[in-house]
């Protein structure tokens, strides 16, 4: 299903977001019309707006399209909104811009998924901070990871210091306390939340490969998947069973969802 500004997606909507590609998303998982940090998803959205267009876009206006657009659906459903003008282009990306809202949906997998197994790779998204649409180098690492019998790409700074996967956060327990990388990261809904509710010692701190053989435990988290954990970081391997990744589910479980 893929809605603009509320009505059914034509040619001329879409094709500027394969064309050129400018603009920013969230994506979340919908239920019974409701999204667990939904307000942090809104946030998300009005603050890129006005760091990638100089624009603002009315939270209340994306919750009434979010709704129109799941209207007709059952069950858990990742919802994504994007954020683009589609009468921008490629020569002339610096006209004033009044972006539209696009929403897509697409069936939610079973969860928990099993064990992930990332391959490091030296790379810095784009204004890490911002959840845009520029994902070709995110996806090139990824794929060079799946080529070679991996789940997903882990970003790192030149010094080896751990950041990002291509499209999670991750983070690491070290038998006393939760470590959340501190590196340039777009800082997610779902590391928003546990943040605020785990009932335990974490820190923000640097992260390197050569450090991962002392950690425990490790784990990805986004809105879609939730905490999933993570069996391998190249050589380093981890049980996928350790009680802390229970007891983090169960917090990101236990997070009232909102009402769209």
């Amino acid at each position: 299903m893929m809605e603009f500004d509320g009505r059914p997606a034509e040619v001329g909507d879409l094709a500027p977001l394969a064309l050129t590609n400018y603009g920013h998303f969230t994506s979340m998982l919908a239920e019974d019309f409701a999204v667990r940090g939904l307000s942090l998803h809104l946030e998300r959205l009005v603050r890129d707006a006005r760091l990638v267009f100089g624009a603002e876009i009315d939270p209340d206006r994306v919750r009434q399209l979010v709704r129109h657009a799941l209207k007709d659906v059952a069950g858990p459903i990742v919802t994504r909104v994007t954020v683009y003008d589609p009468t921008l282009e490629l020569g002339h990306p610096g006209a004033d811009a009044s972006p539209g809202i696009l929403v897509t949906t697409r069936p939610a997998a079973a969860t928990p998924l099993p064990p992930m197994r990332l391959q490091s790779a030296g790379y810095c998204r784009d204004m890490p901070e911002v959840k845009h649409v520029g994902l070709f180098g995110s996806l090139r690492y990824r794929r060079a990871a799946q080529l070679n019998g991996y789940d997903d790409a882990l970003f790192t700074d030149p010094n080896s210091n751990v950041s990002e996967a291509a499209t999670t956060n991750v983070g690491f327990f070290d038998g006393e306390r939760i470590i959340w990388p501190k590196a340039e990261v777009l800082t997610g809904v779902t590391l928003a939340l546990l943040a605020q509710v785990h009932d335990g010692p974490a820190v923000t701190s640097p992260v390197n490969l050569a450090q991962l053989g002392e950690m425990q435990a490790a784990f990805a988290t986004n809105a879609v998947i939730g905490v999933r954990s993570i069996g391998a970081i190249d050589g380093t391997t981890w049980s996928a069973d350790h009680p802390i990744l229970d007891t983090l589910r169960r917090e990101y479980l236990d997070v009232r969802p909102e009402p769209l």
